[in-house]
């Protein structure tokens, strides 16, 4: 029975604990999950939405990344590490007026 549940995880990944819950209790109430069931199924939907979640999470900033790179785009760190060196040429040049 947990497999039947397992399998809908997919596609409640991104619902509320709610959302889980009201469909849960419909398994319940056609005798296809007991309660107990229905608690630890909707313990595993909510948690493997967290884990789907952290997996496209890892996965968009993999791409962005790699997008950065192939198009050659300066990231965050190359921006700062400019300003910074901006910052010491402008001091120099302060410090010789």
């Amino acid at each position: 029975m947990l497999n039947k549940g397992l399998a809908l995880g997919l596609g409640l990944a991104a619902v509320s604990k709610e959302q889980a819950q009201k469909v849960v209790d419909e398994l319940v109430k056609k005798g296809e999950l007991s309660r107990d069931e229905s608690v630890e199924l909707v313990e595993k939907l909510l948690q493997r939405g967290i884990e789907t979640q952290q997996e496209l999470d890892n996965l968009i900033t993999k791409k962005a990344r790699e997008l950065v790179s192939k198009w050659d785009l300066a990231t965050k760190e190359d921006i700062q590490r400019l300003e910074k060196r901006i910052d010491q040429i402008d001091n120099k040049m302060n410090s010789v007026e």
